[in-house]
């Protein structure tokens, strides 16, 4: 396990120039209008939303403002990474490991009012698994399902045409989705949901702003409105925390900036771990350099890196070396950061046995904090052994569509958040093209293992993809919020992709 901890930091001078552009938190309506206190959360973000339905597009940003919020799903991933009841509240697994049987929560609505339902459940499974304008990914987690079906209005029977450990574990991210059946078409840009929240307004490359939903069946959410706001600069978020236009910068993305959030009476900070592991990936299929299907080339590359420099000198030292695709919150986790130490001697060796010299990397990355400073630093090591790097930044939509979509380079560096996406490596496909069939092998081995067999597998399969240097795995992503004092029910760690705002309350009503 990861470092968990919830503190608030000794105060500390520090100053920066404000932008005194309004406030946010628990203000008064309008006179006139209902004299009870509107109480408005506004959370700040990095990465910008292309959709609003995660089924369709990829990217964590629709799931960071939607999952859980929003969109259920029959089960959830809590703060340690376990699955927990959410519109399922209970579910029992046959002997076999075939048949899953859930019981829904009696009263679960869409915010349009129309029951959850055993069919509306069984609509969604089947969407999912048709693969009809759907993510590929999610697709083929969803393709272990041989049947699902309504056995009465408030239980679904799925049947799996084989084990898989990892099926239920999908369910509570973007493939289990519980979306109304009747807004399938409309989903991308009127999301309907059965959420503590409904969906409010989508100004794009600004903000996404959700409405307390009046017909929701569980606990009401604390807040009357949650509105992510999207910011390209760490720095300007940071100034809009400071001067009160935020509640929450929901992940931190200058470390150094902490010391500005040291006054204990206006801030509390929370630190833990996540999912997102930093890669540099390397495309070894069609749109890449043929030079990186050479395990030496690759091996080359990662022993040419100092992660650790790097951690100190891109994201303050804050973070974890790993050195494959596995964070501390999954059960299969070992320290693999010494696979390929920083070696720029044996790096050039690896290219001299690879009979590779003067080799020219196109290194493409996103316009999110940690990229363009993490590519200069690479490409500085690189050249120090003769690999010459030429770096481009892209914006987020186009990042997804040359890069992910294309696969238009040869090494990009993004940070992958997605929980135990480790599997990905499994698809040659994917936009790495990572090909190898030992690894696939092992991964589908440990889906359909038990519980101790499948953790010794997934340890296995995380240390193949090390030493074949499927990736330069560069840190793992630390978990650094800053709420306002008054803001409780934060959570240390993000082991999902959602920022779930469904707990949070304010002391101050």
């Amino acid at each position: 396990m990861g470092p968990v901890r919830i503190r608030r930091r000794s105060a500390l001078a520090g100053g920066i120039a404000l932008v005194l552009a309004g406030t946010a938190g628990c203000t008064s309506k309008p006179s006139g209008e209902n004299t009870e206190q509107a109480r408005n959360l506004v959370i700040g973000a990095t990465a910008q939303p292309q959709s609003m339905d995660p089924t369709t597009q990829s990217g964590a940003a629709i799931p960071q403002a939607l999952l859980y919020n929003l969109y259920e799903t029959l089960v959830k991933i809590d703060g340690e990474g376990k699955l927990k009841p959410l519109l399922a509240k209970a579910w029992t697994v046959s002997p076999d490991r075939l048949t899953y049987t859930f019981t829904l929560q009696p009263g679960a609505k869409f915010s349009t009012g129309e029951p959850v339902t055993a069919q509306a459940v069984v609509d969604n499974i089947n969407r999912i698994k048709s693969g009809k304008k759907i993510l590929a990914l999610l697709a083929k987690q969803m393709s272990v399902v041989a049947d699902a079906a309504a056995t009465d209005d408030q239980t679904v029977t799925v049947k799996l045409s084989r084990p898989s450990q990892s099926w239920l574990y999908n369910m509570a991210s973007a493939a289990g989705v519980i979306a109304d059946p009747n807004a399938f078409d409309t989903l991308a840009s009127k999301p309907v949901g059965s959420g503590p929240f409904s969906f409010g307004e989508w100004k794009q490359g600004e903000s996404v702003s959700l409405d307390r939903n009046q017909e929701y069946w569980g606990t009401a959410a604390r807040f009357d409105k949650a509105t992510f706001r999207y910011f390209a600069d760490a720095n300007s978020m940071s100034s809009a925390m400071l001067s009160g236009e935020l509640d929450i910068i929901s992940d931190l993305t200058a470390p150094e900036a902490l010391d500005q959030f040291s006054d204990t009476s206006k801030y509390t900070i929370v630190e833990g771990t996540s999912n997102g592991e930093v890669l540099l990936g390397m495309n070894q299929g069609k749109g890449g350099n043929p030079a990186l299907k050479n395990l030496k080339v690759r091996q080359a590359i990662n022993h040419a890196i100092d992660c650790q420099a790097l951690l100190n000198a891109v994201w303050g030292g804050k973070g974890t070396l790993i050195g494959s695709m596995v964070p501390p919150t999954d059960p299969w986790y070992e320290d693999l950061s010494k696979t390929y130490g920083y070696d720029p001697a044996k790096a050039k060796q690896l290219l001299a046995e690879a009979k590779v010299s003067g080799l020219k990397l196109r290194l493409r990355v996103p316009t999110l904090p940690y990229g363009p400073s993490a590519a200069q630093f690479i490409a500085s090591q690189l050249k120090a052994v003769g690999i010459t790097v030429s770096v481009e930044e892209l914006d987020w939509a186009r990042w997804l569509k040359e890069v992910h979509g294309d696969g238009n380079y040869d090494m990009t560096i993004v940070n992958h958040v997605e929980p135990r996406d480790i599997v990905q490596f499994a698809d040659p496909s994917y936009y790495w093209h990572y090909d190898n069939p030992a690894f696939a092998k092992l991964i589908a081995q440990a889906d359909a293992a038990d519980n101790t067999q499948y953790v010794n597998l997934m340890k296995q399969a995380a240390r193949t993809i090390a030493t074949d240097a499927a990736a330069g795995f560069l840190w793992l992503f630390p978990h650094i919020a800053v709420a306002k004092a008054d803001i409780t029910g934060m959570v240390a760690n993000a082991t999902n992709s959602s920022f779930d705002v469904t707990m949070l309350a304010s002391r101050n009503g």
